[in-house]
């Protein structure tokens, strides 16, 4: 049956490839296909290789669909649709941790290395052709595949260090957190921005000599000159295909070297200095999963503030999916590990600020969808996270309310933590500002504000007496 082009909805990152185009009709995932792009597609699905790595789950599920389901941009039918297995939660690589982006990285190497293998190679290398199962990375950009071409070289090289490489190296090598250069800069962080960081004895460090300082050299050195003009000089000088899968093992070893294991931060060890009675610990844990448990299995449920993922993982047992947020990258870092170690595929950790989420990014600030634009949930967790925002932050209660409202689905529910003004954790956070500078932190400013968003079906008082749970159907 054919459908309606008011019904499939492209999607807007998906546009700098005019051989192919990626559209949303309902939950479904479709790509149309130009007769070329077609034509690489039948090649592809014959092979060895890209079976088996669909098989391991190391690339998203593909199947032919019938060419009618999407309208191609020039009003001419597509030459072949695609339907891609939906992944639960798009994520952008500035929300990810190191360690996620490097392991990331070594997939796309792995699938890169293995495509080589029987003639195939990928024309970009971006870290955004990557997304998350849960714990597991697997690589989306079908259309990226082609037949590789002797003498040339790995058309996606640039890409993949300005997105994975460089990022990698700034925070392993000098400490940096990566996630606020990516952000900036949707397509990277160009050699001549990172360059100046590394100079004097900092050029030995790996990786940084051969392909930061010569990769930008050869940069400016073939500055004028065409793509066919470079290729035409690398076949002169002998590149071949096995001087290519060279390459990309190389710069797999070197990915393998680059760590960072930075030391505890305050929020670390939150869990433990956050002043939680034993019995406060288990009513809160039990009416987290009555409150997720409580109705239809959700689909996705979002823990703001997750730290330790304590938490995610309880509301993981009862929902599909869900999406744990916390603002302290090391603290991503490892809970990602540990989700890691556990094979945990329902339960993606991101790093995000709730007080600065991320916006829409790239052309038209709509390529990059913002944090608040991908998430519909069925369940929102705001467990410890008001008194920070409100209180720790400068937000306003109002501000506050109505932003977990915004991420929740119509229907759904939000079931958020208030930490009454005379809890030691907000005396703490009061006594750094102004007497007197958040009168309407109360209590029943904060029911009346979520009264007026949905309906309040639960509420509980922890046992400390300090701190009240809420569970709001949003809209009801």
């Amino acid at each position: 049956m054919a459908i309606s082009p008011t019904e499939a909805r492209p999607e807007p990152a998906s546009f700098r490839d005019p051989a192919n185009r990626v559209f949303h009709v309902g939950d479904e995932v479709l790509r149309g296909l130009d007769p070329q792009a077609a034509a690489h597609w039948r090649a592809l699905n014959g092979s060895t290789f890209f079976p088996a790595l669909v098989a391991a789950r190391k690339v998203c599920a593909t199947e032919d669909a019938p060419p009618t389901l999407v309208p191609a941009a020039t009003g001419s039918p597509w030459a072949a649709v695609l339907r891609h297995e939906r992944i639960p939660f798009v994520s952008h690589p500035y929300e990810w941790s190191f360690s996620m982006l490097r392991d990331a990285a070594l997939l796309h190497l792995e699938i890169l290395r293995a495509a080589l293998g029987e003639g195939f190679t990928t024309k970009d290398g971006s870290a955004y052709n990557l997304q998350w199962r849960g714990a597991d990375p697997v690589f989306i950009d079908i259309g990226s595949f082609e037949p590789v071409r002797d003498g040339e070289p790995w058309a996606g090289y640039r890409q993949f260090c300005q997105t994975v490489l460089y990022p990698l190296m700034l925070t392993a090598h000098l400490g940096v957190d990566f996630q606020p250069w990516l952000r900036a800069r949707v397509d990277g962080i160009e050699a001549d921005e990172l360059r100046p960081l590394f100079g004097g004895t900092r050029r030995l460090r790996p990786g940084v000599l051969t392909h930061l300082h010569l990769h930008g050299a050869m940069q400016h050195r073939n500055a004028a000159a065409s793509t066919t003009e470079v290729r035409d000089q690398l076949r002169a000088a002998g590149f071949s295909r096995e001087l290519l899968l060279a390459t990309v093992r190389g710069i797999e070893k070197l990915v393998r070297k680059l760590d960072h294991r930075p030391a505890g931060s305050h929020w670390s060890d939150y869990q433990v200095t956050c002043g939680y009675s034993a019995r406060d610990r288990v009513a809160k844990e039990q009416f987290v999963v009555t409150s997720v448990a409580g109705g239809a299995r959700p689909r996705l449920v979002l823990d703001l503030g997750a730290n330790d993922g304590r938490y995610s993982r309880l509301a993981a047992g009862h929902a599909d999916y869900v999406v744990a947020v916390e603002q302290d990258p090391a603290v991503v870092d490892e809970l990602y590990r540990k989700l890691r170690s556990e094979g945990q595929r329902r339960i993606l950790p991101l790093v995000l600020d709730l007080a600065d989420p991320s916006p829409g990014g790239g052309w038209r600030g709509v390529e990059r969808a913002g944090f608040a634009d991908r998430a519909s949930a069925d369940v929102v967790l705001a467990l410890a996270v008001v008194h920070h925002l409100a209180i720790g932050r400068n937000v306003p209660l109002p501000e506050v309310v109505d932003w977990l409202a915004g991420l929740t689905a119509p229907g759904g529910s939000v079931v958020v933590e208030f930490v009454h003004p005379e809890d030691p954790m907000a005396t703490r956070l009061l006594a750094n500002k102004p007497a007197g500078i958040f009168p309407d932190y109360r209590r029943d400013t904060f029911e009346t504000l979520l009264a007026a968003r949905g309906r309040i079906t639960e509420r509980l008082e922890l046992p400390s007496g300090t701190r009240t749970l809420y569970r709001t159907v949003i809209g009801g």
